[in-house]
C-alpha cells in the first residue's frame, strides 16, 4: 500500500514516535544509504524555499535518489493544467513527489489521482515536516515530553496547526496565544482536545510564556499574505519575543523559530541572536527529519 506523509494526525501515534527516534539515530550515525537507489523524487514547488528545498534534496540525496525541481513557471501546472492530470503523469515517471504548495486540498487531489508516495512540504493549513523536526530538537534537550511546555505566540497559521495535530500524539503540554481574529479553526482544535491533547489558548502572549521550555514563533505575515502586512502589524503589537517575554518563561527555556525570521518584528535581534535560541538546530533537524521521513515512506510496514 502506498503511504503518504500529508498530516502529523494521519501518521498515527505510534509511527509519530518512530520518526522521532529514528531520525535521532540517522543524525547521530549520519546516515547514508542506497534506498532510493535508482528512484526519482519530484519536488513541485509553488512556493519558493531555501531550508525545505535544500534539506529535502540533500535528504534524497543521502539515501541514494535523485531529485527534479519543478515550479509552475517550468511545467503545465502554469498554464492551469488540472492537478489531477499532473497527478496521474507525474506517477509515470517518478517515484515520490515532495509538494510545497497553497492549499492542502492540492496535498489530497495529488494522493487521490496518482500512485506514488506525496510528502507535504507546507501548505498553507500545514507544516508537518517542520513541526516534526522541531520535534526532534526539543526531544534532544527534553527527551520526556511529559516534562515539557510549549508556547505558541503569534498568527494561528500552519505551524500552528500542525503543533496543535502533535500534541495529539505528543504529551507535552502547548500553550498558544493570538490576537483576536487569528485564531487556529475550532475544527481543529476541539478534534485535538478531543484525541487528548493539552492545549490551552488565550489572548495574552504573556500568560502563554508563563513556564514554557520552549518558546515558539513565526512571522507576522507569511508568504501570501504580504499585502496584508500593516494591519497585521497592527494586530500583533505587544507579541515581539523580547528579552522581556523570555524572562516569563522558564529559567532555562529556548527560543524556537522555523525561519526565516524578521528581527524586530516577531522577534527581537537580542533573544534571536542570544544564548536562549535553538533556530539553527531547529534548521538542521529539517535534514534528518526528512530523511527519516523519506525512509518511513518506502519502506513496508
Amino acid at each position: 500500500m502506498t503511504k503518504h506523509f500529508t498530516r502529523i494526525r494521519d501518521l498515527g501515534c505510534q509511527a509519530a514516535h518512530d520518526l522521532i527516534a529514528r531520525a535521532k539515530e540517522m543524525k547521530d550515525t549520519d546516515y547514508r544509504c542506497d534506498l532510493m537507489a535508482g528512484k526519482t523524487a519530484i519536488m513541485l514547488f509553488e512556493k519558493a524555499s531555501t531550508r525545505t528545498r535544500v534539506s529535502f534534496e540533500t535528504a534524497v540525496y543521502h539515501l541514494g535518489g535523485k531529485t527534479i525541481f519543478m515550479t509552475p513557471a517550468e511545467s503545465q501546472l502554469g498554464r492551469s493544467e488540472p492537478l489531477k492530470d499532473t497527478a496521474r503523469v507525474l506517477s509515470r515517471y517518478n517515484d515520490c513527489m515532495i509538494v510545497r504548495t497553497f492549499g492542502q486540498e492540492n496535498i489530497e487531489q495529488l494522493v487521490h489521482y496518482g500512485d506514488i508516495p506525496v510528502v507535504n512540504a507546507l501548505t498553507d493549513q500545514g507544516h508537518p515536516c517542520q513541526i516534526m523536526s522541531d520535534l526532534l530538537t526539543i526531544h534532544e534537550r527534553t527527551p520526556n515530553f511529559d516534562a515539557v511546555r510549549v508556547a505558541w505566540v503569534g498568527d494561528g497559521n500552519n505551524m500552528a496547526n500542525s503543533w496543535i495535530e502533535a500534541a495529539m500524539y505528543f504529551p507535552f503540554e502547548l500553550f498558544m496565544a493570538f490576537p483576536e481574529g487569528y485564531e487556529p479553526g475550532k475544527e481543529l482544535l476541539s478534534f485535538a482536545l478531543q484525541a487528548g491533547a493539552k492545549i490551552f489558548c488565550t489572548h495574552d502572549p504573556k500568560l502563554a510564556l508563563e513556564g514554557a521550555h520552549y518558546v515558539n514563533t513565526d512571522v507576522w505575515a507569511s508568504m501570501g499574505q504580504e499585502e496584508e502586512q500593516k494591519r497585521r502589524e497592527k494586530a500583533f503589537a505587544g507579541y515581539m519575543i523580547d528579552e522581556k517575554m523570555m524572562a516569563l518563561a522558564h529559567l532555562d527555556a529556548k527560543f524556537m523559530h522555523c525561519l526565516p525570521a524578521h528581527r524586530g518584528e516577531e522577534v527581537s535581534e537580542e533573544v534571536f541572536e542570544g544564548p536562549a535560541s535553538i533556530v539553527w538546530d531547529q534548521a538542521e533537524n529539517r535534514l534528518h527529519m526528512q530523511k527519516a521521513i523519506l525512509e518511513w515512506v518506502f519502506k513496508a510496514d
